[in-house]
């Protein structure tokens, strides 16, 4: 029996819980497991739908980390000169290929699967929420994904349907919301500085040049908490320049389901105008502060206010879910599921980073795999009815 997309749960269980662990910011690690909960309903490739992991599997071992000792020879030549710092790694995005149902086949691919856009909120050395995450935490996640065959695209990508992913591979999001100063800072040197999460972004992608250094930035009105805009305008143009996206996530970071349609769309508008000033593109999507939907859903994707106006591809909650793909006909723009990053304890046991990246490994049929080819959508046959209307034409079915 062919498995059929439809709707994930939007504003379920899940999203209250994380509303309810960002709210109360400087809460201890997560309590007591809500529940099971099975897989979302997705496309996969063959005939045999997966059951979720009944086990809890162990955790990997993080990876190892370069440790360069000096050389213990002396030496009668003179001291060398201190090497150049190592260069950034570009974002450039693949060479594509033209997919034929052949090639298509070839690699299993399936873009009407599952992608993990994955949610960070503070990247600090002692955590003190439980949506913190600690420098290595980030490091050894993003090399996992890296090891995997994961590659980074933006959320306007994702949201755009420009899925420019290497055949074969995964694309997954890589998401920071509040614009922390742990997120983006330059040193002395005028080069991102350590332990932040652009830092790690290009340490991984040196280490894996495969994992493509993108990430979003979702800021409110202090960006990467800098006070004077020339400093907001300078660090948004650099990562900007460098191919990440910094975009929308409100003025104030409110619960926009307990304020009126006008103030939603003020506490938008007034941080587009800010970016505007900034010198950085209109943001084409935006995170729920919360994940907590208006109650006037269309307002959050689009709106007006003090002549600023703003038109959303999409608009992604703080949830615990795998995204279904943009060309699904489940899919919807106005609430994109997200997944937080975190390990398996608590409610995280079935809801966070760890357990959903080992359910896509141990079930990789339900996993978007790209063609390489940004112009079809590649999916067996028997799913190519899944596909929403408006990709039919693209349809590359094998």
């Amino acid at each position: 029996m062919r498995p059929s997309l439809s709707s994930t749960r939007v504003i379920g269980a899940a999203n209250v819980a994380v509303i309810l662990v960002a709210v109360v910011a400087l809460m201890i690690m997560p309590g007591d497991d809500p529940g099971d909960r099975s897989p979302p309903e997705a496309v996969k490739v063959g005939q045999i739908q997966p059951t979720p992991p009944s086990g809890r599997p162990s955790s990997p071992a993080p990876s190892g980390q370069p440790s360069g000792q000096p050389s213990a020879q002396p030496s009668a030549q003179p001291s060398a000169q201190p090497s150049e710092p190592a260069p950034i790694p570009t974002a450039s995005q693949p060479p594509a290929v033209v997919a034929t149902p052949e090639f298509a086949k070839q690699v299993k691919a399936n873009e009407a699967g599952l992608v993990p856009i994955i949610m960070y909120h503070r990247i600090i050395k002692k955590r003190v929420a439980s949506i913190d995450r600690t420098p290595d935490q980030l490091r050894q996640e993003l090399e996992k994904l890296a090891k995997q065959g994961y590659v980074p695209i933006t959320a306007a990508e994702f949201a755009a349907g420009r899925i420019q992913v290497p055949a074969g591979k995964f694309p997954v999001v890589l998401t920071f919301d509040d614009g922390h100063p742990s997120h983006f800072a330059m040193d002395d040197q005028g080069r991102p500085a350590k332990n932040t999460a652009v830092a790690i972004i290009y340490d991984v992608a040196r280490k894996y040049p495969s994992f493509r250094p993108v990430a979003t930035f979702w800021v409110n009105h202090y960006p990467f908490g800098l006070q004077k805009q020339e400093q907001q305008a300078s660090a948004a143009q650099w990562l900007h320049r460098q191919g990440f996206e910094v975009a929308n996530h409100t003025w104030t970071h409110p619960n926009l389901r307990a304020m009126g349609t006008k103030k939603v769309r003020e506490q938008i508008a007034r941080l587009e105008r800010m970016l505007k000033k900034l010198g950085v593109p209109p943001s084409t999507t935006m995170a729920l502060p919360f994940g907590s939907m208006p109650h006037k859903k269309k307002a959050a994707r689009k709106g007006e206010w003090g002549g600023v106006r703003y038109d959303f591809d999409a608009v992604f909650l703080a949830g615990a879910e795998p995204s279904l793909s943009p060309f699904a006909k489940g899919y919807d723009p106005g609430a994109v599921q997200r997944i937080q990053s975190n390990g398996k304890k608590g409610e995280c046991r079935k809801w966070c980073s760890q357990y959903w990246l080992e359910w896509l490994q141990k079930h990789p049929g339900w996993r978007y795999v790209s063609d390489g080819d940004p112009d079809r959508v590649s999916v067996p046959k028997k799913l190519q009815g899944n596909i929403a209307a408006k990709r039919r034409d693209q349809v590359n079915a094998y």
